[in-house]
């Protein structure tokens, strides 16, 4: 969908500043697939990180969750399957405890249609990752 604005990337790192380097089932990075030969993405470079979740949804929404918020990741999806929804979240915050989280909470159902972020002009029919339900 994304063409050559930027990288498609399958379960391959991505670099973040807390010495991790998580591999989401699925990120959308800026530039070129040439621009990360030496290097993996860093948290400014990402667009979206999506994590597809059945047995892992509850790790999903608190330890990756966290993790992403914590290094600035601005938009964060789950495909969940248990329930056949989307979730989705943006602006990721620090609460006065020190926990790491997203102020928005999105759910999209399958007979909806999404805008990826950063893309304005390019929508997912959910129909097509929920085929069925």
């Amino acid at each position: 969908m994304v063409g050559n604005r930027a990288v498609v990337r399958g379960q391959e790192p991505i670099t973040l500043p807390t010495d991790s380097e998580p591999e989401p089932d699925v990120a959308i990075a800026q530039g070129q697939r040439d621009d990360y030969l030496s290097n993996h993405p860093y948290p400014n470079n990402i667009r979206l990180v999506i994590e597809v979740s059945n047995s892992t949804l509850e790790y999903d929404r608190t330890v990756k969750l966290s993790l992403y918020a914590e290094n600035q990741i601005q938009n964060y999806w789950i495909v969940n399957l248990a329930a056949n929804q989307l979730e989705r979240y943006s602006q990721p915050y620090q609460d006065t405890q020190g926990n790491f989280g997203y102020r928005l909470r999105e759910i999209a159902l399958p007979n909806e249609t999404v805008t990826l972020p950063n893309f304005p002009d390019l929508s997912l029919d959910l129909n097509c990752v929920f085929p069925g339900s």
